[in-house]
């Protein structure tokens, strides 16, 4: 295979040309309540050629699934790129390393070795731990997924990297119900590893149970003003939607408010405030040591003590805003050209334990973990899964609903403290334009803010 690409590559006649080839294995179980809903084994197998004619052209791309012609899908792609009709200077790359590279995975128990009859076994188990739990648990989603992929990249450069990528998720959801009154808890858990990873996750399934009935009975929060503290996964998703989208150079390039606003050298927030994304860290879910443009991946901090100093690039952007790459472009598959976008996102620990951030709080929230938020450049929602009242310096009673929202530039410079209890996250996956969602990696410590606006009764 080797041989065959370069082959296509040097008879390309386009100024650069890039191929990526995929093959794509997983499995997935999703049980609904007591019925098993989906069982679904997959394999694809295709690919993609990027072409890019500077003579007033641009990029050209040709997706496959037949790998036996590469050099007519190289021609394919370098008609596409020529027919376009571009006013302007030519495209521009940033340069890279060449790379030559072969990265494989050792997994303690590969996946692809387990039964689909073991695997539906262990997500019935958890679901059943979650139905049994209490009557008014009305209903469960509980989802075992894994998936190995395999990625072959060169480019007309030089460069070669073969790579595997193994995935293994599961997730759990717990729905109550009571008077009228539903409520739902959720976990899950994500990591580049094999079988061995979904395997002892009782104790989290009882945790959903319980915290999905426990809301029964909280109370719904009374909005307002209020000192907050997220808890870990909260802050690390907080990072990722509000601040890290708006890192992406792509957005930031297209978008004129958002150069406005992203400055580097601009105040975020306090001195002892660091966010970074880092694309290298072993054992996350966002982490590969190339991107999809053949970029080594690494940490890029995007806020230093407080101050926009980094954003997240590929090679076509870096090359625009006169920065470096920093292995950001990444592609949802074969199907789909690379977008900038983040790998593992995290704010970086302090040096406040949860007891002294909490220790002077008269009235406050803690604000625990997502369930999504939306975010329009600068403004942001998000609603927590779960919350407790802080009251007296000491954590209170369940409450519920709780939203928060407000302007991230004010909300960043109301950073009280950062905790020292980091941790990584199970994470989640990214969308962002076509394709579907990324697998990304988020942590973060406990975070303290003043001021922020909860809405609610």
């Amino acid at each position: 295979m080797h041989k065959r690409i370069f082959a296509a590559l040097q008879a390309s006649r386009a100024d650069y040309t890039e191929i990526r080839l995929e093959r794509h294995e997983a499995t997935r179980v999703v049980y609904r309540g007591p019925h098993l809903e989906t069982t679904d084994v997959l394999t694809d197998v295709g690919g993609i050629v990027r072409a890019l004619y500077c003579g007033g052209g641009g990029w050209g791309i040709a997706t496959f699934n037949d790998l036996t012609d590469l050099p007519r899908r190289v021609e394919q792609a370098t008609q596409c790129a020529r027919a376009i009709r571009r006013d302007g200077e030519c495209i521009e790359l940033a340069p890279v390393p060449v790379a030559q590279a072969r990265i494989t995975v050792n997994l303690p128990r590969d996946f692809r070795g387990v039964s689909l009859a073991e695997k539906k076994e262990l997500t019935a188990r958890y679901n059943d731990l979650i139905r049994a739990y209490d009557p008014r648990i009305q209903d469960t989603h509980v989802t075992y997924a894994d998936s190995f992929t395999q990625i072959t990249y060169a480019n007309s450069q030089g460069t070669y990297i073969e790579e595997e990528r193994p995935l293994v998720t599961v997730s759990l959801v717990a729905i109550a119900r009571q008077d009228g009154d539903v409520q739902q808890a959720h976990e899950s858990w994500s990591r580049p590893a094999g079988f061995e990873a979904a395997l002892g996750l009782e104790e989290k399934a009882l945790t959903v149970a319980r915290r999905a009935v426990d809301l029964l009975s909280a109370r719904p929060v009374e909005g307002g003003r209020y000192t907050v503290v997220l808890n870990p996964r909260l802050a690390g998703v907080f990072a990722h939607e509000a601040f890290g989208h708006l890192s992406e150079a792509d957005f930031v390039y297209d978008n004129p408010q958002a150069r406005e606003m992203m400055v580097l050298g601009r105040r975020f927030g306090p001195a002892i405030l660091t966010i970074a994304d880092d694309g290298s860290l072993p054992g996350q879910r966002g982490t590969h040591p190339y991107d999809d443009e053949g970029t080594p991946t690494g940490r890029t901090d995007l806020v230093k003590n407080g101050i926009l100093v980094g954003r997240l690039h590929s090679r076509e952007t870096a090359a625009r805003m006169g920065e470096s790459p920093t292995g950001n472009a990444r592609a949802t598959g074969y199907r789909y050209p690379p977008l900038v976008r983040m790998t593992n996102t995290f704010i970086e620990a302090g040096q406040t334990s949860f007891q002294d951030m909490i220790r002077d709080i008269d009235r406050g929230i803690y604000a625990c973990d997502a369930y999504g938020g939306q975010t329009a450049l600068e403004n942001f929602s998000f609603s927590a899964g779960y919350a407790y009242m802080i009251r007296h310096g000491e954590i209170a009673e369940l409450i519920r609903d709780v939203v928060l929202s407000g302007n991230l530039f004010t909300t960043l410079a109301h950073v009280e403290a950062v905790g020292d209890d980091f941790e990584w996250l199970g994470g989640g996956n990214c969308g962002k334009g076509p394709g579907g969602g990324l697998p990304v990696g988020i942590g973060a410590p406990h975070l303290r803010i003043s001021d922020v606006i909860i809405g609610g009764r």
